[in-house]
């Protein structure tokens, strides 16, 4: 049986009620251990939607009441695991943003096919891993945006893929994982310890 990791994955539709799910769990866990909230967010500014979900985003924190260290950090995140420790949780958002990035940054590599998928995987797998194994606990924001067919688009096709992948990694070794609808989390996989 594979070991689960200091990973909460949360996930669901466009406006579902996620990201303040996951900052009240990061917010919970913080409290439990007396840590420190740090923030690593993946986005781009890149037009006016973007930019007024991550204004709200950002007033949803401060309106929090809690103190969030906010690390930019569009692509390459294992480059920040080591700024982390045992004291520190780490909210996430979001890997479909990260995915999108990792591509479009190596898009030409795509282009002329000297890119791998597994390379995009493992970048983005360690980078949550490594972050993982510093820090006390992950909490990982996602989308699903896998119910609506595909378009006959190389890249398109390769996002679906490589996102549906990344989730079943990701839940495997999760110690909990939650879908978001409506405002209303389901518990969809909870890791009990057992006593010792």
């Amino acid at each position: 049986m594979e070991t689960t990791t200091s990973i909460t994955f949360i996930t669901g539709g466009v406006r579902s009620g996620k990201s303040s799910f996951a900052e009240r769990i990061a917010i919970q866990k913080a409290e439990e251990i007396g840590g420190s909230l740090h923030y690593i967010a993946t986005g781009r500014a890149t037009d006016s939607e973007m930019r007024l979900r991550i204004k709200r985003h950002q007033e949803d924190r401060n309106k929090s009441g809690h103190s969030w260290k906010t690390w930019e950090k569009e692509t390459n995140i294992s480059t920040l695991a080591t700024e982390f420790n045992k004291k520190d949780v780490i909210l996430l958002d979001c890997l479909t943003t990260m995915l999108s990035n990792e591509l479009f940054a190596h898009e030409a590599d795509w282009v002329e096919q000297r890119l791998e998928k597994k390379e995009v995987f493992q970048r983005i797998w360690q980078g949550i891993k490594e972050i993982a194994d510093y820090s006390n606990q992950v909490v990982l924001v996602s989308n699903e945006v896998l119910n609506e067919p595909i378009l006959p688009n190389e890249l398109l096709v390769t996002y679906s893929e490589l996102l549906g992948k990344l989730h079943q990694k990701i839940v495997r070794y999760a110690e909990s994982a939650y879908l978001v609808e409506a405002g209303v989390p389901l518990l969809m996989k909870m890791h009990v310890q057992k006593g010792g």
